[in-house]
């Protein structure tokens, strides 16, 4: 990650060079600690608003002490500020000790790249996060099977990895919300499985039936998005990434990711949620 930018409570811009969370925090102890990405088109951060509001029940699930909002936008604006591109990566981070971090990044170059040919994907077995202990749908910072997962991917030859659990069930990816299409028929894994509610995926939500798409959520086994029209996934920083490849079975490629891009990117030119 080529990082542009970092501001920390407490002292502002700092040099991403420069050491900012101490030895004793639980957030670098125990990746205690809760976490936002969200993606900066022209210069504001796309839905910062629902990003807050998923870290503070982030926070809440890992019994830490609400976010200091107010500073973390103040910390997001003058990151966004100083990194100097209007469109880059902006990660949000809140520790055990109140310590806030805004970090601004160059959106990675392979992502547009693997976008034009279609992701391939594998799936791998992963547990089923739909008792709340599990804390399915947290974006905190212990986050080693995720990187794992995506590891094993590469080294299976795909791009990246689709969660199913024991019973064949469709989750979600290392990073992302799934996505296939029947016709005019979008589904996706229900949040009830214990997966990411992801502001992308509730933008797609909104977006898909003004393009003409119904939109179903539920419980889906793996046979069906083999069969599927067409497939992808959906992330902030990715957004929506069209899959051509399922564990070796080709996927043809439809209109439905490419039309929700450009409905995204749409979005994003005149979206100013912030708080």
């Amino acid at each position: 990650m080529s990082i542009l930018s970092v501001a920390v409570t407490g002292r502002g811009l700092v040099s991403p060079d420069e050491p900012v969370v101490p030895a004793g925090d639980e957030a670098f102890m125990r990746g205690r600690a809760v976490f936002e990405t969200t993606r900066v088109y022209g210069g504001r951060a796309f839905r910062l608003g629902a990003h807050l509001d998923r870290l503070e029940r982030s926070a809440a699930s890992l019994g830490l002490e609400p976010p200091a909002r107010d500073e973390l936008v103040s910390l997001a604006s003058q990151a966004v500020e100083a990194g100097g591109s209007p469109d880059c990566s902006l990660r949000l981070f809140w520790t055990p000790s109140g310590l806030g971090i805004a970090i601004t990044a160059e959106i990675p170059a392979w992502i547009d790249e693997v976008r034009a040919r279609g992701a391939r994907v594998v799936t791998l077995l992963w547990p089923r996060a739909d008792l709340p202990w599990l804390l399915g749908g947290v974006k905190s910072t212990s986050y080693a099977t995720n990187l794992a997962a995506e590891a094993e991917a590469q080294r299976r030859g795909a791009d990246d990895a689709i969660f199913v659990d024991g019973d064949g069930t469709v989750l979600e990816g290392p990073v992302t919300n799934v996505w296939w299409r029947r016709g005019d028929r979008l589904c996706t894994p229900s949040l009830d499985l214990g997966i990411l509610a992801g502001v992308i995926r509730r933008t797609v939500l909104e977006l898909a039936p003004g393009l003409g798409y119904r939109v179903e959520e539920g419980r889906y086994a793996v046979a069906e998005l083999l069969a599927a029209d067409e497939a992808f996934t959906s992330s902030s920083i990715r957004e929506l990434m069209p899959v051509v490849e399922v564990d070796g079975s080709r996927l043809a490629r439809g209109p439905a990711a490419d039309d929700l891009q450009a409905a995204l990117r749409a979005l994003a030119a005149v979206d100013d949620e912030v708080r």
